[in-house]
């Protein structure tokens, strides 16, 4: 018996009947040797992992654009405080905290620049409309590894597809992602309000703080541990309906005062219509794009979905930097 079926076995002596077993994975779409070391999730994480769509994520825009400090959230910096959120309550509820952290590292992958504010840019001018969670399947299944993808398991590319509210995800661990996504941005994204001075803690809704908590910490352990008390031994993740409340209030109170804020989104505008110009270029002059996106538009891929793969992989410094070599006049040189 090598590491990877003794880690099978352990999966069953030591996991919840709920949990998604790594020997029963449905599999990738090209099939592939089993590692002797690694379980089929573990792999799929590394892949994610080593991944050039990861690596930008440290480069785009969670809530604040360019922020001056060193200390605001990143797409990157989202994405690895959802995996340990995640990961924390699968291994309280004994789930698979390999499949969660793969998903919880892959649920942002095909993000625009520039926040959700480069979503509904690109939503707006492709007929096909564009939506990241989507967006992201695409990355791991076409874009990455120069067309190839990562081929990753079904549990994975699930979990990745349906982390938006509106999903459904059909593993526990896909399901505590989808949550995590949210306790994480509530949380870090009122911290990042109040560095930023658009905030103070005493601003936030004492209906929700009463119950969660008046710092960072205390309503990440209320909300923490209430998942973990309210879902264990139910087949389901769910949270009290005392602190889904307050959790949703918080989050109504983000909408109305820092997404919105002018403050804190007031250059927005100017990214939403960089992208959109340059989505405009790049249809009329697929050309202008890199080698391996214009032979996706020779190969017969839809022109405008891959104008969206090259900008949506973008981060942020190098949309601005290809919007000024697209429409700013460069000085002469001899």
């Amino acid at each position: 018996m090598n590491i990877r079926e003794k880690l099978e076995a352990w999966e069953h002596e030591y996991l919840c009947e709920y949990a998604a077993f790594s020997d029963q994975s449905r599999g990738r779409d090209v099939a592939e040797p089993m590692c002797d070391v690694r379980t089929i999730y573990q792999r799929d994480r590394d892949r994610i992992l080593h991944s050039k769509s990861f690596r930008r994520l440290k480069q785009k825009t969670q809530v604040f654009l360019s922020p001056e400090g060193d200390h605001y959230r990143t797409r990157l910096t989202h994405t690895l405080e959802v995996s340990q959120t995640a990961r924390t309550i699968a291994r309280a509820l004994r789930l698979n905290e390999e499949l969660t952290e793969a998903v919880a590292l892959g649920h942002d992958l095909g993000h625009t620049p520039f926040g959700h504010a480069g979503e509904r840019a690109l939503n707006e001018v492709c007929s096909k409309g564009f939506r990241h969670n989507e967006q992201s399947i695409r990355v791991v299944e076409r874009l990455e590894k120069k067309g190839k993808g990562l081929n990753l398991t079904a549990e994975v590319r699930d979990g990745i597809l349906n982390h938006k509210t509106t999903g459904n995800p059909s593993t526990l661990e896909g399901k505590i992602v989808q949550l995590a996504d949210k306790i994480a941005y509530i949380n870090h994204d009122i911290d990042d309000a109040i560095r930023g001075g658009i905030l103070q803690e005493t601003d936030l809704p004492r209906n929700c703080t009463d119950k969660l908590g008046n710092s960072t910490r205390n309503r990440l352990n209320t909300i923490i541990h209430d998942v973990i008390a309210s879902s264990e031994g139910t087949g389901d993740i769910v949270c009290s309906a005392e602190i889904r409340q307050a959790m949703t209030g918080l989050r109504s109170f983000l909408f109305e005062n820092v997404y919105t804020n002018p403050v804190a989104k007031g250059e927005e505008g100017k990214a939403k219509r960089m992208l959109q110009e340059l989505f405009g270029y790049y249809n009329q002059r697929p050309e202008a794009m890199p080698e391996e996106y214009l032979e996706m538009v020779e190969q017969g891929e839809e022109r405008e979905l891959v104008v969206c793969d090259y900008i949506a992989g973008m981060t942020d410094t190098y949309a601005v930097l290809k919007f000024q070599e697209a429409f700013e006049p460069l000085g002469w040189k001899h």
